[in-house]
């Protein structure tokens, strides 16, 4: 039976229709991925499953008793608490369950408790408690905390001296922590590093027991985690098995038959329009009126909309000026923060046509390095060599300095070379360009200031690849950019220059992995301690280079480790090698002399019998009539523990005999 169940639902925003007809369901424990253009009705859809909304039209419904949990971009969070305490409130649910236990006990021992209720009532928290982690959740917390980036340094921080991705982090592991039966993650990636988007990803497609539907435009996690795709397009809901990369081939083969039959029923439209043409006013008139009342019912009824995005992305951008053998190069270059040391003697030199990725975790340095190359900052040591024909094109997080009022296309007329080489581009050269970054004709007439963050990032980007620059710098590129966004850009920097492509350098600091393996072919590794390593290769090769060495050091350290015993194993062997004569010399006291004069069968029966009847005890002890008695649960407390002081005795003069 579905946990949740979305029915023919319709929501819109004005005259905005955002879905219509959505219907789709999702099973438990099911993994499914949403995917589809910003704005495109993804988050509306989490929203009205999360109850958050209430649709237009139509139903959502969940199966009894089937909790829902929804990762808010701005989580709400006490900011007296620690970073700690902020996640370890997912468990208040479960203080409450051994307050309330506490109270059962208290009123067992009252002299008109109703055992018998009060023992269905116990049983049913056991099993609540069981379901919500039990005891053994310390663990589970710092594990957590752990695996999104955070350190046991930060756990005393305020929520209130906590960045918003911080802050944003804590709210992911609160609802990670909580393990609702339905998860609904809206971009649970946006703040974490590479090996944070690891954890997670293990964590929901190996560990999480729970349904999980997921929007993210990291393609790695929704390859690596989800089995059903649902794309929301144009208001409309489609599902399609498999992962992320089943998805794209499936979707481009249904847009093949899509083209094929809009070109079908073009060719069609168009014999019917001579016919009409032809016989509009001779003796077949009334014949050719017929026709065309019954084409434009069939415009308008069955005619396949012409599919988007299925053609190729066609490029032609400006050179970027030659600047010799070298765009930039540094030596020995080194930067700290107090003890905090980011990167020390590092080497690198960028000649044009490399396409290098900088990777590392947060706070690693990655940003600041890039600003030390450019000369924005200075660094402690070395020194940075730059090329006198460098033009940079720099992509920030923010990009506050664009005038809000300029279109477009207008925007990227300014922006982008000529192609003839005139200091402007023109008006069609930027429409072209803007509707090669999924920019529609309509969309090109949109102010700046009227656009989102996804909108004004892919315009930036599209504006910086065709400006000639010979050096293009990105620095997280794709945290607010939709799937195929990113993939415009992926073709934009992949692509060769022969071919229309980008011909300068390119320095991407980025945590998209499927970006990095498909544009870079060299990598700056920042490890967050200082270290940074050069490696001639893409993503996916340092990955298998890197499980390689980690391979080779586990077997290193487990061959440590067996000679280390082998080691003491020989050394207690001697030990007690050299011993012997002492032992033959002076016995050691063989125990109890009572029991030495024990038979060993008389020992065992003995043994037995105790066994026995601390079972017993044990099982009384659970009788309601037992253990509301307390003069009858304190002997029997008294006798187990003689038992139990008699039996170890016992047990040692047995394993004595037996070695």
């Amino acid at each position: 039976m579905p946990v949740v169940s979305v029915a023919n639902v319709r929501h819109g925003f004005g005259t905005t229709i955002v879905l219509e007809g959505a219907t789709v369901s999702i099973e438990p424990g099911e993994k499914v991925g949403l995917v589809g253009r910003n704005g495109g009705g993804k988050s509306t859809l989490m929203k009205l499953i999360a109850g958050i909304w209430q649709p237009d039209f139509g139903s959502v419904s969940l199966a009894r008793g089937t909790r829902v949990g929804y990762l808010s971009q701005d989580p709400r969070l006490e900011p007296t608490d620690t970073l700690r305490h902020a996640a370890a409130r997912a468990f208040e649910r479960l203080d409450e369950l051994h307050r309330e236990m506490e109270r059962i006990y208290e009123d067992m021992a009252k002299p008109d408790a109703d055992i018998d209720a009060l023992m269905k009532r116990q049983v049913k928290i056991e099993e609540e408690m069981e379901r919500s982690g039990g005891y053994a959740i310390d663990h589970r917390i710092d594990e957590t905390l752990h695996g999104l980036g955070f350190t046991d340094d930060q756990f005393g921080t305020l929520v209130s001296k906590m960045s918003g991705g911080q802050r944003a982090r804590v709210g992911l592991a609160k609802l990670l922590l909580e393990q609702p039966d339905v998860l609904l993650l809206d971009e649970p990636t946006n703040h974490l590093d590479i090996e944070g988007r690891r954890w997670l990803e293990r964590f929901l497609g190996e560990e999480y027991p729970g349904a999980v539907l997921l929007v993210s435009h990291d393609r790695r996690l929704l390859d690596n985690v989800v089995h059903r795709i649902i794309e929301v397009d144009m208001g409309r809901i489609r599902e399609y098995p498999g992962n992320y990369h089943d998805f794209i081939e499936l979707r481009r083969e249904r847009m093949l038959t899509s083209q094929r039959n809009h070109e079908k029923q073009l060719d069609k439209i168009r014999a019917e329009e001579q016919y009409i043409m032809r016989y509009k006013a001779g003796q077949r008139a009334k014949q050719a009126r017929g026709r065309a009342t019954r084409l434009e019912r069939f415009k308008q009824d069955e005619l396949v909309d012409r599919p988007m995005e299925l053609e190729v992305m066609q490029l032609e951008l400006p050179k970027a000026p030659r600047v010799g053998d070298h765009v930039l190069r540094c030596e020995g270059l080194a930067k700290r923060y107090g003890e905090k040391v980011l990167f020390d003697g590092l080497e690198l030199a960028i000649k044009p046509m490399d396409r290098i990725g900088i990777v590392g975790p947060n706070g690693a340095g990655k940003t600041t390095l890039v600003r030390a190359l450019l000369g924005d900052l200075a660094p402690d040591a070395g020194e940075v060599k730059v090329s006198p024909q460098m033009k940079v094109g720099y992509f920030r997080q923010t990009q506050e300095h664009i005038d809000p009022m300029l279109t477009i296309w207008q925007y990227l007329q300014r922006v982008i070379a000529s192609n003839e080489g005139a200091l402007r581009a023109s008006e069609q050269q930027a429409r072209n360009l803007a509707g090669a970054f999924l920019f529609s004709g309509e969309e090109q007439e949109k102010c700046v200031g009227n656009l989102s963050g996804g909108e004004r990032g892919r315009m930036v980007i599209a504006g910086l690849v065709s400006a000639a620059n010979n050096l293009i710098i990105l620095d997280e590129p794709t945290n607010h950019l939709d799937i195929p966004s990113a993939e415009r850009l992926e073709t934009a920097l992949s692509t060769p220059p022969d071919e229309g492509g980008y011909d300068g350098a390119l320095l991407l600091i980025s945590h998209d992995r499927a970006l990095l393996a498909s544009c870079c072919d060299r990598l700056v590794i920042l490890d967050g301690n200082g270290g940074a390593r050069l490696f001639d290769g893409n993503w996916d090769e340092w990955e298998e280079k890197e499980a390689e060495e980690k391979s080779q050091r586990d077997a290193a350290t487990k061959a440590a480790n067996e000679r280390a015993k082998a080691k003491a194993d020989a050394a207690k062997q001697a030990s007690a090698a050299t011993a012997a004569p002492k032992q033959k010399a002076k016995p050691a006291p063989a125990g109890d002399p009572k029991l030495a004069r024990m038979e060993t069968d008389r020992i065992e029966r003995r043994i037995t019998e105790i066994e026995t009847r601390i079972r017993a005890i044990d099982d009384s002890m659970m009788d309601p009539k037992v253990y509301s008695d307390s003069q009858k649960s304190r002997q029997l407390t008294q006798e187990r523990e003689r038992l139990q002081q008699e039996l170890e005795p016992l047990e040692f003069e047995w394993a004595r005999r037996a070695e």
